[in-house]
């Protein structure tokens, strides 16, 4: 059985909720709420109820962790299975993929007695570039300054949009255009990306492919109003639990509003002044209305995760940011702001150059990790926007100081990994017809990760000798073709390593080509791993490949009959891919395996919000940035017309950006002190990274929150 003796009555009352009815519970984050739901969960099986009729709805999957991890523990080992922990989508995606004959010919799909093929986030953006590419030759989107990459994606999310909120897709450029007050240039871009998503749409009918709109509008359309999928659902699941709901999206509201009545019981958990997810189409107004079809409403008032200071310094600065009166932030009472000293939850040194500030972050850590005990994996380092120079730079000088490192950029494309520019330099050498041509700078930093302890001097100097193309196919010489002076200079300890990828390339192109996901895990564990290489005793090169491979597995296993029919090789055809930026989406697993190394994690602000974890010290990047308050352009989509709160027809004026942008600042900052327990280290400089000033709204609400608590000027040099 739990041992509800460690849960507060509150938690008690929800993990003993009776096996009928439905009860929303709401309540600011770190108030115990999923802790409650996971009680409730273990109480219902200890209950005898069978673990395949529990549905846990999230709107992400890493959301889903402390689910599987309570599933995972000895004391439920005799269940057989496991509750299923989905989101609306994997759940639309199951449901289409087992009633598929009752909606593909009402959907339209062209081939409807041939079974789909699911899209993933990747895939469909090369799809996308696949159809788009030969438009922006047409002087499509010329005015758009944006990477291909997130071109692409774009107008994806301009689909998503369309099916999570609830509107027809061909809607997406008129509601676009109607809220636009600026140059009549970007209405036209507005139409093209509206022709575009049109176009997509069509290609996937016509080919039996679902990307994630699809999905949605399939399961909402065609399959939810159908008397035997309700039946199913109905018979398959008898109890539900649906944490965070304010991050979904208002379609999956209405699901799960029509659903409600048919389960046995059900609780929904909602987080007060959340909604982090708004850009991907999170509605928490709408999330809201929820609790008018619950049966019962409890509200957790009492926190725990944060201290005293930094609560109280979260009801400071909800004042200073005009957003509090009275007692300001629910669960702090007046008692509790005279007497917590919220400066206490604050630690700060003003800098006038941005190294200066990643120093003193780099001596913070160190002095908590070597000199107070600290856990690496319990410190975050957040910014709104983590560059590949500062987070080079202090992931270089924190394993100087013997502490680990994890990294998480969701948006960060594969191409933007070392590892995997040093395996795609590798295939295009291993594969000289395709007539791909590296640079000689791409050659050296192959040679930089691919040979262990060989420095970029080195690297240079090699690689301008034996790399060359001819005829438009690159090949590398001989070592020992090298003049004895220049051999000395880059030193014979790398003759053997060198030689020995040059002959393994050179054997690999005397044999039929291997598709690339092979050729790439081949390559990794008969050469980059071994001894000498500089994959030997890498984790983070190693997590790299593996997700690049089951990248390129996947992209084959959905693209390879198309490709092959239009002539196409498929590895080259991926390369290209990789080059344009195509972002792979992140798996669940990796995201939990990273969790749980014991390392400081480096990631923007937006990605530790939407995985709602929590850690004992902050260290908040760039204070003085404009990227903390500012959102960022998309000039072929907009998260806030495209929503079901906007009213049609009205403009998208700067009152309602500055609005959107305040609000965005309130909500990140205060989710970020919720979700820390000691202490915030503010990082300031005067300077940006690029050398701008740094006056941004963030650093001008904690001016006004330190003036408040020490009424002297002594706060207004920070």
């Amino acid at each position: 059985m739990p041992d509800f003796t460690l849960l507060t009555r509150e938690q008690q009352a929800i993990a003993h909720l009776p096996a009928q009815g439905t009860v929303f519970l709401e309540g600011l984050a770190g108030s115990g709420k999923t802790t409650a739901a996971v009680e409730r969960l273990r109480f219902l099986l200890e209950q005898g109820a069978p673990v395949e009729t529990i549905l846990i709805l999230v709107p992400q999957r890493s959301l889903g962790a402390p689910y599987a991890a309570a599933l995972r523990q000895p004391e439920l080992q005799d269940c057989l299975g496991g509750a299923e922990i989905l989101t609306m989508g994997g759940l639309a995606q199951r449901m289409v993929d087992l009633f598929w004959p009752l909606a593909a010919e009402r959907a339209g799909f062209a081939s409807p007695n041939r079974l789909p093929t699911f899209l993933t986030l990747e895939i469909a953006q090369y799809y996308m570039a696949f159809l788009v590419r030969p438009l922006i030759g047409q002087s499509y989107f010329e005015s758009v300054v944006i990477d291909r990459n997130r071109l692409y994606s774009q107008i994806l999310d301009n689909l998503n949009k369309a099916a999570l909120v609830g509107f027809p897709h061909t809607e997406i450029g008129e509601r676009l255009k109607s809220a636009w007050i600026g140059e009549p240039g970007q209405r036209r871009v507005y139409d093209q990306a509206q022709e575009c998503g049109e176009l997509f749409r069509r290609f996937c009918l016509e080919h039996n492919l679902l990307d994630f709109s699809l999905q949605m509008e399939v399961f909402r359309q065609h399959l939810w109003p159908q008397p035997i999928c309700r039946k199913y659902l109905r018979e398959r699941y008898r109890h539900l639990i649906y944490d965070n709901i304010e991050e979904d999206t208002p379609v999956a509201h209405d699901l799960a509003r029509e659903w409600l009545p048919d389960f046995q019981s059900a609780l929904l958990i909602f987080d007060h002044e959340a909604g982090y997810r708004i850009f991907l189409g999170a509605d928490p107004d709408h999330a809201y209305t929820l609790k008018e079809a619950c049966d019962t409403s409890i509200h957790f008032q009492r926190r725990f995760t944060s201290s005293s200071e930094l609560r109280a310094l979260g009801a400071r600065f909800s004042r200073s940011m005009g957003r509090a009166t009275g007692t300001e932030e629910p669960g702090v009472g007046s008692e509790d702001l005279s007497v917590a000293d919220a400066r206490a939850g604050l630690a700060y040194e003003p800098h006038h150059f941005h190294p200066e500030m990643v120093e003193w972050v780099v001596e913070n850590i160190t002095r908590l990790v070597v000199k107070e005990g600290a856990q690496p994996q319990e410190i975050a380092v957040l910014a709104p926007f983590l560059s590949d120079a500062l987070r080079f730079g202090l992931a270089t000088r924190l394993k100087e100081a013997g502490i680990a490192v994890r990294s998480q950029r969701p948006s960060r494309g594969l191409r933007e990994e070392p590892a995997t520019q040093c395996l795609i330099t590798l295939a295009a050498l291993a594969h000289p017809q395709w007539k791909i041509q590296p640079g000689k700078q791409d050659v050296a930093a192959m040679l930089v990760l691919a040979i262990e302890e060989m420095d970029l001097v080195r690297a240079r100097l090699l690689s301008e000798i034996v790399y060359r193309v001819k005829n438009g196919r690159p090949t590398l010489s001989s070592f020992d073709r090298i003049q004895a002076e220049m051999r000395e200079r880059i030193t014979y300890r790398f003759h053997q390593p060198y030689e020995t990828l040059r002959l393994w390339l050179e054997a690999y192109q005397q044999e039929p080509p291997w598709e690339l996901d092979h050729f790439f895990s081949r390559l990794f564990g008969e050469v980059l791993t071994q001894p000498g290489f500089g994959f030997y005793h890498n984790l983070d090169a190693g997590a790299i490949t593996a997700r690049l491979i089951e990248a390129v597995r996947k992209f084959r296993w959905v693209t390879g009959v198309h490709l092959e029919a239009e002539g196409v090789s498929l590895g080259r055809e991926y390369i290209r891919t990789v080059q344009d930026g195509i972002i792979p989406a992140l798996a669940a697993e990796a995201w939990q395996d990273m969790l749980q190394r014991n390392a400081v994690l480096l990631a923007p602000a937006y990605t530790f919000l939407m995985n709602n974890q929590a850690v004992d010290y902050q260290f908040w990047l760039n204070v003085g940035g404009m990227g903390w308050w500012e959102r960022l352009d998309q000039p072929l989509t907009h998260p806030y017309v495209l929503n079901r709160n906007w009213a049609g027809g009205r403009p998208w004026t700067d009152a309602d950006e500055v609005a959107a942008n305040n609000e965005t600042l309130y909500r990140v900052t205060l989710g970020l002190l919720r979700r820390c327990r000691k202490q915030i280290f503010l990082g300031l400089s005067d300077l940006s990274e690029q050398g701008y000033e740094q006056q941004g709204p963030l650093l001008r609400a904690i001016q006004r929150t330190l003036r408040q608590l020490s009424g002297s000027r002594e706060s207004s040099h920070v």
